[in-house]
């Protein structure tokens, strides 16, 4: 990995290091729009017509019943649904805590204002099922979204060779997933946000996907016709903060957790300590070479890098303009620090805390914020699945006591309606 001296560096150069891998936005929206417009004039006709094409489908039913999804369970290895098993009660444990019961405030006598939440009714799930099937993703999203109290869940992902991941199906099993689409890519996006033939659309779509998956996700939140998404997204990525008393090794192989993602993704180290970057570079390189995905690694880590910083608060101060989605505190004293962290998608402290932990069982989510988002998003929780509603009663005093409020504030901005509606219940209210 490449070696920089922020002591060597003008200030350009280091906001250039903010800079994420560039995606051709252009390029893929030009191939996904029509996609989509297709689907939304010619429904189920047209997600066949891209899942043929795309995913590789050889039937006309996208549909998995229940009895399907729990008889392509049974299948998986029992060290597996042990796993899963394990897995889904820690990710259950943590949700559970992040329901809100809302609140009731009596602003002033007779004034009553209360807020409370209700789940979204339709959500669709899309798991990705290309260069690697995720069912960790499947718990991540059907966790909250069954805490939520979400009425319909629809999930998509593709099937490989007419097969689906037992895995991803125990997963989808446990969730209690009873609608599931074989289709995958911006069409599958397509057929939730838009409703095809007798599958009515979803309110909001969750989950990652590749660059043509984003896109569409972009392009259906922002069509009147389509509907909300989680959150923008980029790349994966990781950025690690260590000292002196790193370990090389373990720094390496959490950079490598995320390297070997994607062709794009991002692996970063701050640190204070050159002997450590040197370390760190070189076992990055030596296990590189025994990973299955060594072709993604080292791709990743050709749009990646190691920075030496003058102290723990410059490194603090970096990873915070850069907003990681994922930060590691590979540091002595990790718990004097956290203060100070304001942009992150998910910090895992200590150097017996790998990214790997909260990817798949610590029981925090992994469905995170990237490519900067974490300035301004958080990851994916209870809440995301549900909305806030607020009420509001007042009795007659009460509208009295904030009634010239209202009204000179109604016609200070020419609102006249606005006014009347408090002075005829003031006048004329029995």
């Amino acid at each position: 990995m490449k070696i920089i001296d922020v002591n060597k560096l003008n200030d350009d150069e280091i906001k250039y290091l903010f800079k994420r891998p560039a995606i051709n936005n252009q390029k893929v929206l030009d191939i996904v729009k029509p996609v989509l417009e297709d689907i939304k004039l010619n429904g189920i006709d047209s997600v066949l017509k891209y899942a043929r094409k795309f995913d590789g489908l050889a039937t006309d039913n996208i549909k998995l019943s229940r009895e399907e999804i729990c008889k392509g369970a049974k299948y998986l290895d029992e060290k597996v649904k042990k796993a899963i098993d394990s897995a889904y009660e820690n990710i259950l444990e943590f949700h559970k805590y992040q329901k809100s019961e809302g609140y009731s405030v009596e602003i002033l006598p007779g004034v009553k204002c209360f807020r409370q939440y209700r789940p979204i009714e339709n959500i669709g799930l899309y798991i990705p099922g290309g260069t690697a099937v995720l069912p960790s993703t499947m718990l991540m999203l059907g966790i909250p979204a069954r805490i939520a109290g979400c009425k319909r869940i629809v999930v998509c992902s593709p099937a490989k060779n007419g097969i689906v991941n037992p895995a991803l199906l125990y997963a989808a099993e446990k969730c209690g997933i009873e609608e599931f689409y074989l289709v995958g890519g911006a069409q599958a996006i397509g057929l939730m946000a838009y409703g095809a033939s007798s599958i009515p659309k979803v309110d909001k779509i969750f989950g990652p996907g590749s660059q043509y998956v984003t896109a569409a996700k972009s392009i259906v939140s922002i069509d009147p016709d389509g509907c909300a998404i989680d959150m923008p997204a980029g790349p994966s990525e990781v950025l690690v903060i260590a000292d002196k008393t790193a370990n090389p090794e373990f720094v390496a192989a959490d950079l490598l957790s995320q390297a070997e993602h994607g062709l794009d993704s991002q692996a970063i180290l701050v640190t204070t300590d050159f002997e450590i970057a040197q370390a760190v570079s070189d076992a990055a390189e030596k296990q590189s070479k025994t990973l299955k995905r060594k072709e993604f690694a080292d791709s990743s880590l050709n749009n990646s890098y190691i920075l030496v910083v003058n102290n723990i608060k410059q490194a603090i101060e970096f990873s915070n303009s850069f907003a990681p989605e994922h930060l590691i505190l590979s540091i002595e004293n990790f718990n004097e620090t956290i203060k100070d962290i304001t942009n992150a998608g998910s910090v895992f402290l200590g150097k017996y805390s790998p990214e790997s932990a909260g990817d798949y069982a610590s029981g925090t989510n992994h469905s995170l914020p990237t490519y900067g988002y974490a300035k301004s998003f958080s990851g994916v929780n209870v809440e995301s699945f549900m909305k806030g509603i607020t009420f509001q009663e007042l009795t007659k005093n009460g509208l009295k006591s904030i009634s010239e409020t209202v009204i000179t504030l109604a016609e200070t901005e020419d609102l006249q309606a606005h006014a009347n509606a408090v002075k005829i219940r003031i006048e004329n209210g029995n």
